[in-house]
């Protein structure tokens, strides 16, 4: 393009012309990373541009796939890099007769680090890691990736920052022998926060069901709240009752805690059946919203010159399979704008009101197809739609309002392994990046790209 014949005016205006659409154009070209739960944000929100409308007959193109050992940690992507754990048996350790069976299992953790662009492998480190947990196939958190460190969390509470480009070890930490953590019955489950320079975990223990430590050296920052279960539920960072606050919830109560230092902002008591907190709270402008298995839902609000929250609404005692409101497992529920997203017990995948919890539709055909105990799916939202993982191995994109549920898309990408809860299922959470979708079952990870063509 050339400005020769023009004023200087009109050569100023075309040349701020074509600098935006230079910039507009990278802007479209801009790939992001997931470097841990959920995402950057950690809220689940796919934030790429120019992703794939529909799949293409056949599926989106498979970009690469290889071998991997069993487990329900999802993949970090960061750059051309991926991270994600697993673990082996040792020979002839003899196999729980059921996943209920909390007998010692002999066997390793891994921490892989593969090509993001071909899945093959740039480094592993793995260290000796013993089971006595139900739903023993491998860990279950996200690796967090951050400053060129990974940080990683075993089921049995083995917490690790290693140099991201080599796998190098820098420091370590045992839960059950540093703080008396007795494991919970589903293991280590909660996904590490960084904040600052504190590594936040759920830990358990007397006075430890949350610790801060120092991201570059794994020392003690502090440590607070105590309860016989600590949980599976993530941390979480909030911004709600005119402050910036640590989220905990964990088996007893819901807590607000000064990241800082550690000290109890306020308590809710919530006391949860088998303790599980598991499900990331969402954070509301005014609050938060809570879901479980067993108990249901609450919705937490803070009213204008408080700085506790009151109960606007919770679930009232009902059985596990005939809920009322929404009663999550494991998947994160999405709340978009006054309404709530989310698959119930026993996979009715549901649409609520935030206001008072009124359910206005469901159906199974994100989750399992019909009705099962603990049907799950994840959810992500990008752009207007949804891509919703199925643990059938289904990717589907759907679109979710008040009005019903709207399948635009789906496609078999994965082929559910783990047959932990009676059926085979996909139980780890993806992970999307540089416009593609890397997942994993207890045998492969694999990748896909989902970008506009």
């Amino acid at each position: 393009m050339s400005f020769g014949w023009c004023s200087g005016r009109e050569r100023r205006a075309g040349f701020i012309a074509l600098m935006v659409m230079v910039w507009g154009s990278l802007e479209v070209a801009r790939s992001e990373d997931w470097p841990q739960w959920l995402g950057p944000k950690r809220d689940g929100h796919w934030r790429e541009t120019g992703i794939v409308e529909t799949f293409p007959a056949g599926g989106p193109p498979r970009v690469w796939q290889v071998p991997i050992g069993a487990g329900y940690s999802g993949p970090a992507v960061v750059g051309n890099r991926l991270y994600v754990m697993d673990r082996s048996v040792d020979e002839g350790s003899p196999k729980p007769k059921s996943p209920f069976d909390a007998s010692t299992i002999p066997g390793k953790e891994r921490v892989l680090c593969l090509d993001a662009s071909n899945g093959g492998t740039v480094w592993t480190r793995d260290y000796v890691s013993p089971y006595t947990v139900s739903y023993a196939a491998g860990p279950r958190t996200t690796p967090l990736v951050s400053g060129g460190r990974v940080y990683t969390l075993g089921t049995m509470g083995h917490l690790a920052c290693q140099e991201a480009s080599n796998g190098r070890l820098i420091w370590s930490r045992d839960f059950v022998a540093d703080f008396g953590l007795k494991v919970p019955t589903w293991g280590v489950s909660a996904h590490p926060l960084l904040d600052g320079n504190r590594l936040i975990c759920v830990v358990g223990g007397e006075g430890s069901v949350a610790v801060a430590f120092d991201k570059d050296t794994g020392k003690e920052l502090w440590r607070s709240l105590s309860a016989k279960e600590p949980g599976y539920c993530p941390p979480v960072i909030a911004e709600v009752g005119g402050r910036r606050q640590l989220i905990l919830w964990h088996a007893e109560a819901v807590n607000g805690l000064d990241p800082e230092t550690g000290r109890v902002l306020w308590t809710e008591p919530w006391k949860l059946n088998y303790g599980m907190a598991i499900a990331t709270p969402r954070v509301l402008p005014d609050g938060l919203f809570l879901t479980c298995f067993y108990n249901g839902s609450m919705r937490l609000r803070f009213e204008p010159g408080r700085e506790t929250p009151v109960v606007a609404w919770k679930t009232a005692k009902q059985s596990e399979r005939d809920t009322v409101n929404l009663n999550c497992t494991m998947a994160t529920p999405w709340v978009e704008g006054d309404y709530v997203y989310g698959p119930c017990s026993y996979g009715q995948f549901r649409c609520m009101k935030l206001g008072n919890g009124e359910r206005l539709w469901e159906t199974f055909a994100p989750t399992a197809g019909k009705s099962e105990r603990w049907g799950n799916c994840f959810v992500v939202k990008n752009g207007e739609r949804w891509f919703l993982m199925s643990e059938t191995g289904d990717l589907i994109i759907a679109r979710l309002s008040p009005a019903g549920y709207t399948e635009i898309s789906r496609a078999h990408v994965i082929d559910p392994i783990n047959r932990d809860p009676g059926r085979p299922v996909v139980w780890s959470h993806p992970a999307f990046a540089n416009r593609r979708i890397y997942l994993r079952n207890d045998r492969e990870i694999a990748c896909y790209d989902l970008s506009a063509r």
